[in-house]
């Protein structure tokens, strides 16, 4: 699981929490939970996003997010580490020598590019399909991204509907005067739950998305550009220079060539 995504989460509750205890106490926290207020600005949300996507693709969303907050971060300087030794050993051994190594790789689409090179397909037959693995990777993820701005953008909408609901409802108590500041403090929450909604968790959850398709894409690349340089015949050196230039100056130091 991703920790920091939760510890985000949980802190950002807990800030609220405080602060409303703080200037409110227990009774006044109490105030600030109203379940038909969640039902509109949440419940409204959902609905409205089922509307703008069919349902499948809303399955198959939340299972990419599931599997980016819950896989392991892959480390560019392993996958690193990893084809430039495989390449340093074909090199010595013969390529057949590591295909016992290929299957061993955690990373399904490492292994593959391996079992390609292994194959002895041309490079543009490599590049080709692996690029075309990244561009439909992009997609996916470009439709999660999408679907957590459109709620984001939806929940506080929905907020400001449940807020204009609560002041027509009680307006037409004005007789009661003692209901008006009751009623206007529960007309207002609907609005509170879609910017808590919004900026605490959905559209947080699309950069999340965002940046993580990017780390991803990135190792891909990696990949595919120490694939294609072992094709070429690039010798083990070049080719860790070539992909550490991929990475920030700061993660460049560690040697990954096995002596």
């Amino acid at each position: 699981m991703d920790i920091t995504t939760v510890i985000g989460f949980i802190s950002g509750l807990l800030l609220i929490g405080i602060a409303i205890f703080q200037r409110s106490g227990l009774e006044g926290f109490r105030g600030f939970l109203d379940l038909p207020s969640a039902f509109i600005t949440l419940g409204g949300t959902f609905a409205a996003t089922m509307v703008n996507y069919s349902f499948h693709t809303l399955v198959e969303v939340f299972g990419i997010v599931k599997k980016v907050f819950m896989q392991k971060e892959e480390d560019p300087l392993n996958i690193i580490e990893t084809i430039v030794n495989l390449v340093k050993k074909s090199r010595t051994m013969g390529m057949l020598a590591i295909e016992q190594d290929i299957k061993k790789i955690e990373n399904p689409f490492l292994r593959h590019a391996f079992n390609l090179l292994l194959s002895g397909v041309d490079i543009e037959t490599i590049r080709e399909e692996l690029e075309t693995e990244i561009i439909f990777l992009r997609e996916r993820h470009k439709v999660g991204q999408e679907i957590f701005v459109t709620m984001g953008t939806f929940s506080p909408a929905f907020g400001m509907m449940g807020t204009i609901m609560g002041l027509i409802m009680m307006l037409a108590k004005l007789e009661d005067q003692s209901q008006i500041a009751a009623g206007m403090a529960v007309a207002l929450l609907t609005t509170l739950y879609g910017a808590i909604a919004a900026y605490l968790f959905f559209l947080p959850i699309a950069g999340k998305l965002k940046r993580k398709s990017e780390d991803e894409i990135l190792v891909k690349e990696i990949i595919i550009e120490g694939i294609i340089s072992a094709k070429k015949g690039d010798i083990p050196s070049i080719i860790e220079a070539k992909l550490k230039a991929y990475l920030p100056p700061k993660k460049r130091q560690k040697k990954v060539i096995q002596k």
